[in-house]
């Protein structure tokens, strides 16, 4: 697997976020995988 790194600031790491947390909700409310959504954001949690 090749891995990429970027370099967010504070204020795009919580767009990123918040994005992320509005995908996680429509995923759930289609009854469907949340997983690698859920690793995302905690990934970019730990980062703050």
């Amino acid at each position: 697997m090749k891995t990429k790194k970027f370099k967010f600031d504070e204020y795009e790491i919580k767009i990123l976020i918040l994005a992320l947390n509005e995908l996680r909700n429509q995923l759930i409310r289609e009854e469907r995988y949340t997983d690698p959504v859920d690793e995302l954001i905690l990934k970019l949690a730990d980062v703050e």
